[in-house]
């Protein structure tokens, strides 16, 4: 049976090229590259945070992209192998025998390709019995009938058989973007034979990838002097007795061996596929759809922007965005100095939405440049603050303070901190169309509104004038006329307010415009006035540690190269495999492409294998290194006025968590002593007493008592004891007094690996113990806390049933792959609905706890400020003489943030640094 993703449209004549030339049809051996992608990217490096590993998507996306921009293929197809055996394997049971077992990360991504394949609107062919290359032959034969040029992209050196004329291979070179264009003077110019005797070379020297065995001591030379004197392996066969020497008789010894190579090597090119080649245009393709797959892989958006970019050239748009509108009318106005209010007054009715657009100098919310307002009707003003009429200013400011006129913005966050650099309030925020469609989709990584545009309104973010003409908006920002820079403005200003219309619409329907009014956009404001204040930093302290650092970085080269005896590079891993298990023979590690890993894990493993010192002098190495590298970061983001100002993202995690960039405060290590000290560079600013920290103990544990309401669970938080030993002594059956440290660390792995959604393999290779044993160790802890069990299971049943999961405030994420055929992706789904509820209600509470002291702290008037959140822990900078009040009304607000079933317990700690501070 043949399995395409073949579209209805895909079954019109052949195209002409570009030009009116030849069709040119790019066939790709799916395998042979998502292989070669695999390996060339490290896998550790490409897994997102549900364990799928996404390397060979990756890279096979981004050669696909190379490839379709380059050779600007009319038609296009994937064949791909597949696991049952082959006519081959009927022939000769050791067909491919003794290949090395395929990594446990490839096969789910093989599934995942054939899924963006189809999304794309490109045809993905596999038959039982034949192999890729087997489809590609076929197709190659059709196509040249068909008058078409042919491109094979593959690694397989038996398509070589196919080059002519009008086909060439485009074999792999040495990097992952190197392609070698094998053509029929290439391949006679690499192996002294056509390339129609290419398969009667290789049945004679033999094919050690697919285990075909040549004559002894024949080569590719003595192969090709042997076609080019008799023309054929046929005619040579039938002269063989003419060779002489021992090469003549090791041919005549194996010609059994050498007739079937030719007959196995032979591309079949006859395979019946169910599809016709004239119809493998690029067809249709579902922009959504990669987004939520791309999204799931948690890929960033240049991979898909160049996809993005590729298909709109090649295939034109996406039948899943049908274009409504050719854009957006816009009638800007300008009105006469001292008329402003007047405009405001005649257009903008109180409770009437009005959209809102900025444009500023700088990455931080800087001076504003320009000031956009448009209402629904299409009418617009664009402004320059600096050329404003006192009268408009005071009209301006006092509209833009005005909470009964409801304003809606795209990233109201930089809007609040660019007006506040101005001196301007912003009031009557009604809606963050970034921040809604998050909501709705909390797994897309692209909020642009030209994206949101075209998903929710179905509508290009372009200006229709009244002429026909369109205005494409330039989304670099690289114009320079001024008008045409207003008028994208105002563009920009209209889209946003008609969006939100679309979402607020969405939101009711899914029941999450609480979220977004009650919870978000006032945490928006609060973020805003978290970055402005920023954290004062210790620059002298900063540098004493980075050179620090960077002696221990030395000390450990140093240490390295006396134990080795010579200079290496400790920061390459063939230099590093080469010492460690060629010259000083330790235990060799995990096998991978080039050799055996000197990964981090792999060096802790070797350091307990042996007493050879250098696994622990190259671990001390890195963990310097990456500590004078956090340093390095730190010290560069030092603002003038002496504090490190962080970017708080409220629309990147999935989770409903915040993230911190630029830079990232929550990637400080804090495990190790070293680690910990970095944090002693963040101090209490000039005109402040103490830095005061706030964290939650266990929440995600209280959570889970919460939602699965087991009484014991819930028993054990109200017992006093220590949480882990209590729970400890549930399933061991010992005193909480006899619980030692073992036993404690292997319950805290498992009630924290359930509430992420843990399964009996992870737990295993958490605590160094067998999958059956943490199997025997799950069902122990589950006969006492039965309902902690029946949750999980519902929970997922649940989600399957109505497509999604919700936390405790409401917060929704759609798992659409939890009713997928494939397991991987229903797996990866059944673990994002396992901890998304318990993930996404922590996020909120924290956010919840967020509002309340920001609140409390400004009605009580004081001066105190919350400066950083990092996960589950709050950091606030304490005014002289408030200390007291400010650690009870923290306590107070962050333990009613919501009410559980189990208190919210809160941790407290105070200091002059954020070391000193933690508790």
């Amino acid at each position: 049976m043949v399995n395409t993703q073949a579209t209805p449209e895909q079954t019109r004549p052949a195209e002409t090229g570009e030009g009116g030339g030849r069709p040119r049809l790019l066939l790709v051996d799916g395998h042979s590259m998502a292989f070669r992608a695999f390996y060339a990217l490290p896998a550790e490096k490409f897994v997102n945070s549900a364990g799928q590993a996404t390397n060979a998507i990756y890279g096979f996306t981004s050669m696909l992209v190379k490839l379709l921009r380059e050779e600007q293929p009319t038609h296009i197809a994937v064949a791909w192998d597949r696991s049952e055996p082959t006519f081959r394997h009927e022939e000769y049971a050791e067909y491919k025998a003794g290949r090395s077992e395929t990594p446990p990360e490839f096969p789910s991504q093989v599934g995942l390709l054939q899924e963006l394949l189809g999304l794309i609107g490109v045809t993905s062919l596999s038959v039982p019995g034949y192999e890729a290359d087997d489809i590609i032959a076929t197709l190659t034969t059709r196509g040249l009938a068909e008058g078409m040029d042919v491109l094979i992209a593959s690694g397989d050196r038996d398509t070589f058989q196919l080059v002519g004329e009008h086909c060439t291979v485009l074999y792999p070179g040495r990097s992952l973007s190197d392609l070698i264009r094998m053509t029929p003077e290439a391949v006679e110019a690499k192996y002294a034979v056509p390339p129609e005797r290419y398969c009667d070379l290789a049945a004679l020297v033999g094919e050690k990838s697919d285990n075909l065995p040549g004559v002894p001591g024949v080569g590719p030379k003595t192969a090709a002097k042997w076609l080019a004197k008799y023309g054929s392996l046929d005619a040579l066969v039938a002269h063989a007795h003419e060779i002489g020497g021992k090469a003549g008789q090791n041919l005549r010894d194996h010609l059994d061996d050498v007739l079937r190579n030719q007959r196995l090597n032979r591309l079949a090119t006859d395979v019946e596929l169910g599809v016709d080649v004239t119809g493998m245009t690029l067809g249709h393709w579902n922009r959504d759809g990669v987004n939520l797959l791309f999204d799931n892989l948690e890929f960033a958006s240049t991979l898909r922007d160049r996809l993005f970019a590729v298909l709109s050239e090649q295939a034109g748009d996406d039948s899943a965005e049908p274009v409504q509108d050719e854009g957006f009318s816009v009638e800007l106005v300008d009105p006469a100095p001292g008329t402003l209010g007047d405009w405001l007054a005649a257009e903008i009715a109180a409770g009437a939405r009005t959209g809102v657009a900025l444009e500023w100098s700088g990455e931080r919310g800087g001076d504003i440049i320009r000031l956009a307002l448009a209402v629904p009707s299409g009418r617009a003003v664009c402004l320059d603050p600096t050329q404003l009429d006192p009268a408009d200013e005071a009209a301006l400011t006092a509209w833009l303070a005005d909470p009964a006129y409801p304003k809606v913005l795209h990233g109201v966050k930089w809007a609040l901190r660019a007006l506040w650099a101005r001196g301007w309030t912003l009031d009557g925020v009604e809606s963050d169309t970034a921040i809604a469609a998050y909501l709705l989709e909390p797994g897309r990584r692209n909020f642009e509104l030209a994206t949101l545009c075209l998903r929710y309104l179905g509508r290009e973010l372009t200006e229709h004038n009244a002429e026909g003409a369109q205005l494409t908006l330039d989304l670099e920002g690289t114009g320079d006329d001024q008008d045409t820079a207003r008028r994208e403005l105002a563009l920009r200003a209209l889209a946003t307010v008609e969006l939100a219309l679309a979402l607020d619409a969405e939101l009711t329907r899914r029941e999450g415009l609480d979220l977004l009014h009650n919870l978000e956009l006032p945490l928006a404001e609060v973020l805003a006035r978290m970055e402005d204040a920023g954290i004062a930093a210790d620059l002298t302290y900063l540098r004493d540690l980075e050179a620090e650092f960077a002696a221990a970085v030395r000390q450990a080269v140093d240490e390295a190269h006396r134990l080795v005896g010579r200079e290496f590079n400790l920061g390459s891993p063939k230099q590093l495999q080469q010492i460690l298990f060629d010259e000083l023979g330790l235990p060799k590690t995990k096998r991978i492409k080039t050799g055996y890993t000197t990964d981090a894990d792999a060096l802790a493993w070797l350091a307990a294998q042996t007493d050879n010192e250098l696994p622990v002098i190259l671990l001390r190495h890195r963990d310097q290194t990456k500590l004078r590298t956090t340093v390095e970061g730190l010290i560069k983001t030092i603002a003038e006025d002496g504090r490190i100002h962080t970017t708080f993202h409220q629309t990147v995690t999935a989770t409903g968590r915040l993230s911190s960039a630029e830079p990232n405060l929550q990637n400080i290590p804090v495990r190790t002593d070293a680690g910990r000290r970095i944090r002693r560079a963040f101090v209490v600013g000039e005109g402040y007493e103490q830095l005061l920290t706030a964290d939650y103990s266990q929440i995600e544990l209280r959570i889970m008592a919460h939602l699965s309401e087991d009484e014991a669970l819930i028993e054990a938080f109200h017992s006093g004891f220590d949480f882990h030993a209590q729970i400890a002594s549930r399933v061991f059956r010992i005193p909480v007094d006899q619980v030692d440290g073992e036993a404690r660390a292997r319950i805290k792995a498992m009630n924290y690996g359930l509430a992420y959604g843990l399964s009996d393999y992870g737990l295993a290779q958490q605590l160094g113990i067998s999958p059956k044993e943490a199997r025997v160790l799950m069902e122990e802890y589950f006969s006492h806390f039965g309902k902690v069990r029946d949750y999980l299971e519902a929970v997922v049943v649940r989600a399957r049933r109505e497509g999604y999961t919700a936390t405790i405030l409401g917060r929704r994420r759609y798992l659409p792959d939890l009713n997928s055929d494939n397991r991987q992706r229903r797996e990866m789904a059944e673990r994002m609905a396992l901890n998304a509820p318990i993930q996404g209600s922590a996020a909120d509470i924290i956010k919840l706890a967020m509002l309340r002291v920001d609140r409390a702290l400004r009605e009580n008037g004081l001066a105190s400020r919350m400066l950083l959140q990092v996960h589950d822990e709050l950091v606030l900078e304490v005014a002289p003489g408030e200390l007291d009040t400010v650690r009870e009304l923290v306590v107070e607000h962050m333990s009613q943030a919501q009410q559980l079933r189990v208190p919210l317990a809160v941790s407290v700690g105070v200091g002059p640094n954020w070391h000193d501070a933690a508790h």
